[in-house]
């Protein structure tokens, strides 16, 4: 029996593959990607004679039988996934049939849509004194989120808030926000395909606007909702300072200055 890697492609640009998962693409025998929100050109790193099939009409079952199946005839088989695995990829679900079948599988990380999204956009997700924690997240659709993790109770936080699989659910994401104590002119960042060569859409707005600011846009799918209080940042007239690269501040690799940005 072969071994299937489940290698993260990240958010669509196939150039933030990491070198490991391209490694593993130009040996593979089969790889399977989803092709619903994996752009085909991830898999041009791909050798000729491999065998690459689209998962996109494929239940869980007819999934997880090919991967057996492949497994069964060449040393490497992929299963290619957006983003990283290990987020809403249903790892554990395909996993667990094949530790049933005593197929052998690893997994290569991938890059997140919610780090390129805010790449893209040229933000930060976190900030010295405004907001040290980010939140990976959803709001409830035909999948329900378990108890205390609806978004009101999340947004309560007033961290950074990525949120995945839900630019179709901007009301009860604006409601959940208002009940929390957003307030109207929170800054709101939604990223379309980030990365993706020549499709990506950044918009800009607040919670007050944003939803019409994406509906102008026909942003409809694939597109990653950030709310943070360290939105456009840079923009602002003073931020307070890393510790790490603040000159008054010692630690075991650097001597502390006498006054910031003095170099004496």
């Amino acid at each position: 029996m072969g071994k299937v890697w489940f290698v993260g492609a990240g958010p669509g640009d196939p150039e933030l593959l990491t070198f490991k998962g391209v490694k593993l693409l130009q040996q593979a025998g089969a790889i399977l990607y989803a092709g619903s929100l994996v752009d085909k050109a991830a898999t041009c790193y791909a050798p000729s004679h491999c065998e690459i099939r689209d998962s996109k009409d494929m239940t869980l079952e007819e999934i997880t039988a090919w991967l057996i199946e492949q497994a069964a005839r060449h040393a490497i088989v992929i299963r290619l996934q957006t983003g990283d695995p290990g987020l809403y990829g249903a790892l554990v679900e395909m996993v667990r049939a094949l530790d049933k079948a005593q197929v052998e599988w690893a997994v290569v990380p991938g890059v997140s849509s919610a780090l390129a999204a805010a790449a893209a956009a040229g933000e930060t997700l976190t900030l010295p004194e405004v907001t040290q924690t980010v939140i990976l997240t959803r709001v409830a659709g035909r999948t329900p989120m378990p108890a205390g993790e609806d978004l009101e109770s999340l947004a309560a936080h007033h961290c950074t808030l990525c949120l995945f699989l839900s630019i179709t659910l901007f009301p009860e994401i604006q409601r959940a926000l208002r009940a929390a104590g957003w307030a109207e002119d929170s800054p709101v960042l939604v990223v379309q395909k980030a990365s993706w060569p020549g499709e990506e859409k950044i918009v800009r707005g607040t919670l007050a606007d944003i939803r019409e600011r994406c509906r102008r846009e026909k942003i409809g799918s694939q597109a990653m909702i950030i709310v943070s209080p360290a939105l456009g940042a840079r923009g602002w007239a003073e931020i307070k300072r890393s510790k790490l690269y603040d000159g008054t501040f010692s630690h075991r690799y650097r001597k502390a200055n006498k006054e910031p940005g003095d170099l004496s």
